[in-house]
């Protein structure tokens, strides 16, 4: 499809200037530009995707724009061939295809359109013949204007050589269009915006801030709209657009939650023109934590020198804490000589001295800590020295050998002269074997 367009007399002199090979490019080019600013000018059916806009759109809106266009392609006649692009804006683009000027409609099964839901879009040729030879654009429009990009399809059918058609690199062709452009007279310079920095896809951690950092140069001054998955993306507590002198621009989110994991979009624009770039940001989910806390703590403590004893408490925590211990202030080490440290998961803890010395007294203070906090308590050890008490002897049975005045009658004493009894009177002595007594050996 051909349209015959009157040139200016500063592109005519410019365009006699090149040779004859760049002069069929800017000529080619210049026949594109001029397809797609007709299409963006002309009725056309509506669109097959999805996408609805409402009569009368709420909110900040920004015009499409091409995060990545159409590319040339030359390919054998019989083999599959994909055009890609990627287009963002607020609201979503309504997307249009076109072959030579020509919408392509749903019911042109020769053509598959898919549409990701990051604004890639994608025309597919499944067995591409000699009648898909041609020109394709794509044209997305929203309620805040259209804009388009081509690419050209060349199908080959013999030797390279045979074919003269020429395939156009985009950015050469825009080097030539912007010298054409210079000759023009201009009463203000405007240049569109262009980033200098732009972060790549990123990995940041739930709970904690991230920031994507770029820097935009244009004239005037770029203004920037954040979009995340197709949404622009307001100020609010935990989103903040920060701009420095230097012409930085941040966008903020503190704290990271698991909903801002998506894809981003940074559209920068003035009136020259717009910019953008995308990245993937992934957002790792954070563990569950918890400070720690005594469930039972030390108690004071006094035990005998020599005796093993336990100074023990229960703490818990996520994720589980490590556990310090120290005596008066200074701390204990794990290899220190009678002493053994023991844990386990269910948080008990032990200090275990064996055995104990008149040194270990004192005061003893236990701390567990974690990502999420520390805490500590404190408790005395008493060593008491140990007394030797003597013991008294066990009383022991006397033998029966009779009493010890029997005894003393053996030896010629008569006992029973001397205190003579009546028969009324009672014994008071009593010799008979059968008497038996305790006596204390020191008696």
């Amino acid at each position: 499809l051909i349209f015959s367009v009157p040139l200016p007399q500063v592109l005519r002199r410019k365009i006699k200037k090149l040779t004859y090979q760049d002069r069929n490019l800017l000529e080619f080019e210049l026949l594109l530009s001029e397809i797609e600013f007709r299409l963006e000018r002309t009725p056309v059916e509506e669109s097959d995707d999805e996408v609805q806009h409402d009569e009368s759109p709420t909110g900040k809106c920004v015009a499409p724009i091409f995060d990545r266009k159409l590319r040339n392609f030359r390919a054998m006649e019989g083999v599959p061939m994909t055009f890609s692009c990627k287009v963002v804006g607020i609201p979503v683009p309504k997307v249009y295809w076109f072959k030579d000027g020509k919408q392509i409609l749903r019911k042109n099964d020769h053509y598959k359109k898919i549409r990701e839901g990051d604004g890639t879009c994608v025309l597919h040729i499944e067995v591409t013949n000699n009648d898909d030879d041609g020109n394709y654009t794509v044209m997305a429009a929203n309620p805040q204007g259209r804009i388009s990009c081509s690419g050209h399809l060349i199908i080959q059918t013999g030797p390279l050589r045979n074919r003269m058609t020429p395939m156009i690199h985009s950015q050469r062709v825009r080097a030539r269009i912007q010298e054409v452009e210079e000759g023009e007279p201009t009463q203000e310079r405007f240049f569109r915006p262009h980033f200098l920095q732009a972060p790549g896809d990123m990995v940041a951690h739930e709970g904690r801030v991230c920031r994507l950092d770029c820097k935009v140069s244009g004239l005037p001054n770029p203004e920037l709209m954040w979009l995340i998955n197709g949404r622009p993306i307001y100020p609010d507590v935990y989103h903040r657009m920060l701009v420095r002198e230097n012409c930085v621009h941040s966008l903020v989110i503190d704290p990271l939650k698991q909903d801002d994991a998506g894809t981003y979009t940074c559209i920068a624009s003035n009136k020259a023109g717009q910019s953008s770039f995308g990245l993937e940001l992934r957002v790792v989910e954070k563990e569950m934590k918890q400070a720690p806390q005594f469930v039972e703590k030390l108690q004071n403590t006094g035990i005998a020198e020599g005796t093993p004893v336990r100074l023990e408490c229960r703490v818990l925590g996520m994720p589980p804490p490590v556990i310090y211990w120290k005596k008066d202030n200074d701390t204990i080490p794990h290899t220190k000589a009678r002493v053994s440290i023991h844990q386990d998961a269910t948080g008990y803890v032990c200090l275990l001295i064996q055995p104990t010395r008149k040194e270990d007294a004192g005061w003893y203070t236990v701390s567990a800590k974690n990502e999420a906090g520390i805490v500590s308590c404190t408790a005395r050890l008493d060593i008491y020295a140990q007394w030797h008490k003597q013991v008294p002897l066990p009383m022991k049975k006397a033998p029966r050998q009779g009493s010890r005045y029997a005894v003393l009658t053996g030896q010629g004493l008569d006992i029973k002269s001397a205190f003579p009894t009546t028969d009324n009177s009672p014994i008071l002595f009593s010799s008979s074997p059968v008497e038996a007594q305790l006596e204390s050996e020191e008696l």
